[in-house]
Order: C-alpha cells, then sequence, then structure tokens
C-alpha cells in the first residue's frame, strides 16, 4: 500500500524522455564517457557551483577516486563516521589507510566534530564528513579542524545533491565532494553511476586522469588509476531527471513538513529536523524510536503495508571487517542511533492518502505501545 520507494511511478512519468534519451545515446555510439557526460557534469558543476564535475562510475568509486588522488594510502589515517553506509570506511580501508570511526550527533544524525578533534594523531590525513540522509553536516566546524590540522576533506555527499548549508552547496566545501546516483537517491540514475566536484584544478586533473587508468591519451600510462568512467546512458537518464530535481526536491520537503507537523506530539518518537542555516532535501525521513521499541513498529508497519528500512543497523566500528582496527572504540550515540532509527516512506510521489495512513498507523502503534505500558504500571498491578 505504502512502499518505502516507488521508481516506477516516477519512471513512468517521464517515460518518454527516457526512452529518447536511450535511442538518442543509441544512436550516437558514445556508451562511455561522451556528450551525455560532459552536460551532466557541466549542469552538476552549476548546481553545486563547484569549478569541475567529474562523472564517476558510482558514488563508492567516487569516493575512492577522492582518495587516490589526494595521495591517501599506507599509514595515513581518515576520520570518518561510523554510523553511515560501508563505503566511505570501506574505501579508505581499499586504499591501504585506516578509518578512525568518529561518533555522531543524535539530533543530526552527523558527525561530531568535537569527537573527531578527540582522534587526530600525527598519521591522521583527511577527514570525510558524510552529509546523511540529505542534510549536510556543520561544515564550518569540519573546515575549522582540517585547517587546524592540515587536513584534506572530501565530503561524502552521497545522499544529498541539493542541499545546502548557509547557502552553499553540498560537495562544494571540501577539497573532493562525492555523489551517489543509486536508483533510489533523491536523483537516482536507472543502475551505478557516481560524481566528483572540486573547485581545485590540479585535484581536478588528477581526478580525470586517475579515472580512466592514469591514461592521458590511450595505451599512455602516466599513474596506475582504475576504470572509474561513467557510462553515457546513464548520463542521459541522470540529465533528463537533473531536468526534474528541483520538483522532487519540494515534493520531499512537504512531505516531511507533513509528517514532522503530523506526529508532533506521537509518543516515544523522535522525529528528525532541518537544522537553522541548512537547507535539508530529505533523502531520507528517519525517527527515533526506544531500541526495545523500533522493531516492532516495523513490523506493526509492514503488516499495514507500509515500507520502512534500518539505516544502519549495525555501525562500522562493530563490523567485523574492521574488528582488528576497533578493538577498544567505544562510540555510544553511533551505537544508539543504530538501535533506534527507522526511515519512513519519503518519495516524491507519495499521495496524501499514503502519508496519512504512514501517520496513523505511527500514531495507532504508539497510543497502543502507551495503553500497554499503564496498564503493566505498578498502580495497576
Amino acid at each position: 500500500m505504502v512502499p518505502l520507494f516507488d521508481l516506477k511511478e516516477q519512471h513512468s512519468a517521464i517515460a518518454s524522455e527516457l526512452s529518447a534519451a536511450f535511442e538518442r545515446v543509441l544512436q550516437s555510439g558514445q556508451f562511455i564517457l561522451g556528450k551525455e557526460v560532459a552536460e551532466f557534469e557541466a549542469a552538476v558543476a552549476v548546481l553545486t557551483g563547484t569549478r569541475h564535475a567529474i562523472g564517476i562510475s558510482s558514488g563508492t568509486d567516487a569516493i575512492l577516486l577522492a582518495l587516490m588522488a589526494l595521495g591517501i594510502g599506507q599509514g595515513d589515517q581518515v576520520l570518518c563516521p561510523s554510523f553511515t553506509f560501508f563505503a566511505t570506511a570501506g574505501c579508505v580501508a581499499r586504499v591501504g589507510a585506516t578509518p578512525v570511526f568518529v561518533d555522531s550527533l543524535a539530533d543530526s544524525f552527523n558527525i561530531d566534530i568535537a569527537d573527531a578533534a578527540r582522534r587526530i594523531t600525527s598519521k591522521t590525513k583527511a577527514i570525510i564528513p558524510v552529509h546523511l540522509f540529505g542534510q549536510m553536516a556543520d561544515m564550518n566546524g569540519v573546515r575549522e579542524l582540517a585547517r587546524a590540522h592540515k587536513l584534506a576533506v572530501i565530503e561524502d555527499a552521497a545522499q544529498a545533491l541539493g542541499s545546502l548549508f548557509e547557502g552553499k552547496a553540498a560537495g562544494s566545501l571540501g577539497d573532493f565532494g562525492t555523489f551517489s546516483f543509486f536508483p533510489t537517491k533523491n536523483l537516482g540514475a536507472l543502475g551505478d553511476a557516481g560524481l566528483l566536484v572540486t573547485n581545485n584544478d590540479e585535484l581536478a586533473e588528477q581526478a580525470r586522469l586517475l579515472r580512466n587508468h592514469g591514461a592521458e591519451r590511450q595505451y599512455f600510462h602516466k599513474s596506475i588509476g582504475g576504470n572509474f568512467r561513467l557510462d553515457g546512458l546513464q548520463a542521459a537518464f541522470l540529465n533528463v531527471k537533473l531536468a526534474h530535481l528541483a520538483s522532487y526536491t519540494k515534493k520531499r520537503r512537504a512531505n516531511a513538513a507533513f509528517y514532522s507537523k503530523s506526529l508532533a506530539n506521537a509518543d516515544g518518537i523522535a522525529l528528525p529536523s532541518e537544522r537553522p542555516r541548512y537547507f535539508h532535501i530529505w533523502n531520507q525521513y528517519t525517527i527515533r524510536v526506544r531500541a526495545e521499541q523500533r522493531d516492532e513498529l516495523r513490523q506493526f508497519l509492514t503488516e499495514r503495508g507500509i515500507g520502512s528500512a534500518i539505516y544502519y543497523p549495525v555501525p562500522l566500528h562493530k563490523q567485523e571487517c574492521f574488528e582488528a582496527l576497533v578493538k577498544q572504540t567505544s562510540l555510544p550515540v553511533a551505537e544508539k542511533l543504530a538501535r533506534e532509527s527507522l526511515s519512513l516512506p519519503i518519495y516524491p510521489e507519495l499521495t496524501r492518502d499514503q502519508l496519512k495512513l504512514v501517520v496513523e498507523s505511527v500514531s495507532e502503534f504508539t497510543v497502543k505501545r502507551l495503553l500497554r505500558l499503564k496498564a503493566n504500571s505498578p498502580q495497576n498491578a
């Protein structure tokens, strides 16, 4: 009745445009990079207010390429939040560096700058703030910390294309900004796709070189890079959808406002919020529910045909593959968020009736829970 995502509805509304884009690429014969990629790069550079936008094969590869272009590698340490998707830290490990996990802020889900400062050592070379769920991290704090310790800054903006902090776009405030266009993102491709932005001419040149096996011209390699090129077909689809992004964002913001107003008095539910001086694009609408109730609420919603998701059930410092790095690490907020977070449907095509059903179901659960608590209270024993 209310899926977590419904891409079929979004794509059916622009099916003729997507079909025309497919035919255009088919006729052009430019299937990797090419004109469509260049047009998409130029449009995102304008949107983000950056000098360079570089189409990449995926959001994960965008992070990996940023680290490579900055020369991060063996023996280096990189600060990153533990409460985020695996790719952020996974890419750090892939270049031979060590991810140093940082706690998060409970009210924004984003990186705790004070905790990051406590974890800096002589080996720390970079920090990766993640703009989680569509709201930017405190980039003033990140940049101040980076300047004080001469750290590179990679903004992981995979979920935040179009979000703003003090009027500045996500991705534009670090040495690099990385984006993902995984199909379920606020701007989604019809497969894997990503992008890198920067205002640094030298870093842009290095990233473009490494994107294509370190070759300036075919078969002549200056560096050891990788195959991080964006497909022309995905860029063509993204060019179509980019024209609708402002409309998608407006609807997401309206859906979030409806939830926040309608659930303001729901007992036992902590709602997300848009912080002052920020522009939230609501890639996810993530509530927090007491740990002992979160899974019960999710099951309650499932039984009523309402989709939901847990982003993320296990923080990165608790992942098996990082056990050797973080045996002594305790990040209480990240661990609490992993136990309490639950994301509700927020996609642009939700109808008012669907939104009302979500609100009514969450409210019904909280009322039933409250009645159960009262029935089990000592005075009623």
